[in-house]
């Protein structure tokens, strides 16, 4: 492969990013044993929280850094 392929085929999202992605996941499954348990005040916060804060910021917030590179 060339060098100008090899960049094309990076990762879209930053470490940031992941990390957002795993703590939505983390809050959600919190969640859902918080609920299991009966408990109706935090589990609905943990879950709105995960499914409609982190989960989102992962994937449209850019955290890496780099710049779109140009083509001309």
């Amino acid at each position: 492969m060339k060098k100008k392929e090899l960049k094309k085929k990076r990762f879209p999202l930053g470490s940031k990013n992941y990390a957002f992605f795993i703590a939505g996941i983390v809050s959600i499954i919190v969640g859902f044993i918080f609920l299991a348990r009966g408990d109706i005040t935090i589990a609905p916060i943990l879950l709105v929280f995960g499914y409609c804060v982190l989960i989102p910021v992962a994937f449209f917030v850019r955290f890496n850094g780099r710049k779109k590179e140009t083509t001309g």
